[in-house]
């Protein structure tokens, strides 16, 4: 079944058939309404390659995310592609699981299908796709680290905004003996949630011991073998800050085997707000990083650019604010509520 047979049976012209398929606005609506049933009637699929070839465009969008086992990276996802689908494009997914060698194949992949734009939500190795991407025109979006050129978006996530609330929050809770689990430092994403970090507590005027500070791998065990050592020290802390969500859970866990009771021996903060934090018991007070809004700037970001006639000489900058969400696992530190006679405040849920 082709083409040719659809405008024989519609008893119009192949031409005709082809603009009613890819709805063309100035066809006759009533001959389109006739290519459209048969259509319907015969269960035909336009080859959507062939149509690119003689179209010039592809209408699809690469999306490469670092992790797909990751909670974080599947609500961008499903966000990302239900807006493709609204404004007629496909996404081609690949998962990179933090592999060079498997990006490098995903960015050849996204090059031979011939992608109108590349959402890089990778969080690390974006350095990678420079060197192959940047020569071809594809508009690229990044989080952060995109170097100010033509055809390239830039994400910048706000980390101090939400981390410092974060201390705040702790501070007020009378936490001084604040820990921070940092992600993987080689990715440029998990040093600037550590500096957000240094910086809250130097505002605030608590020191930022390098004891209490531990690199973590953004993974639950990771999060469990880094309270592990906090816990471990002679002077530990109160209070735990993370780098991201998942490693927040692996403290909690962690904590749990070893009888550390949260929060009332060990207040705990997560970064990202993945849907699994409101569930964990206590949930899990955390950073907010929408990701859902992350997903809508990027698509937004990648069609801008395809439709823009004349490209901005140093690329596009958009913002994305962090906020932190009061759950259940922070309360007034220990030694300050026996003081009170034993009364904790309150926590508010988001």
């Amino acid at each position: 079944m082709d083409i040719r047979e659809i405008a024989k049976r519609a008893k119009v012209s192949t031409a005709t058939a082809s603009r009613a398929i890819n709805r063309v606005p100035t066809v006759n609506p009533q001959l389109a309404k006739r290519v459209w049933s048969v259509v319907e009637e015969l269960g035909y699929y336009p080859n959507t390659q062939a149509r690119a070839l003689v179209s010039g465009r592809s209408r699809i969008f690469g999306l490469i995310v670092s992790e797909i086992t990751n909670p974080f990276f599947p609500e961008i996802v499903q966000v990302f592609e239900r807006i493709a689908v609204q404004h007629d494009y496909e996404i081609l997914l690949t998962s990179t699981g933090n592999d060079p060698k498997r990006m490098e194949s995903s960015v050849r992949r996204m090059i031979e299908r011939r992608v109108e734009g590349v959402a890089i939500m990778t969080f690390g190795m974006e350095e990678v796709l420079l060197e192959d991407l940047k020569l071809r025109k594809v508009p690229l979006v990044f989080v952060d680290v995109g170097p100010l050129r033509a055809r390239v978006s830039n994400i910048r996530i706000d980390y101090l905004h939400g981390i410092r609330q974060a201390v705040q929050h702790l501070a007020a809770l009378r936490h001084e003996k604040i820990a921070f689990i940092t992600g993987p430092r080689r990715i440029k994403s998990a040093r600037a949630r550590e500096h957000a970090y240094l910086h809250s507590m130097l505002e605030i005027g608590l020191p930022a011991d390098s004891a209490f500070i531990v690199e973590g791998d953004h993974t639950m065990e990771g999060g469990m073998a880094a309270c592990a050592l906090l816990l471990s020290k002679p002077d530990r802390p109160t209070a735990v800050l993370c780098s991201n969500d998942m490693t927040a859970i692996g403290v909690m866990r962690k904590s749990y085997e070893v009888g550390i009771t949260i929060p009332r021996d060990l207040s705990v903060v997560g970064f990202d707000d993945i849907r699994l934090a409101q569930f964990v018991l206590p949930p899990l007070t955390t950073v907010q990083m929408s990701q859902s809004e992350l997903a809508r700037l990027a698509f937004h970001a990648l069609l801008t650019e395809v439709e823009r006639e004349t490209p901005a000489p140093e690329g596009s900058e958009y913002t994305l604010k962090t906020n932190l969400v009061l759950r259940e696992s922070t309360s007034l530190v220990a030694s300050a509520a026996k003081r009170s006679g034993g009364k904790r405040r309150e926590i508010p849920s988001s």
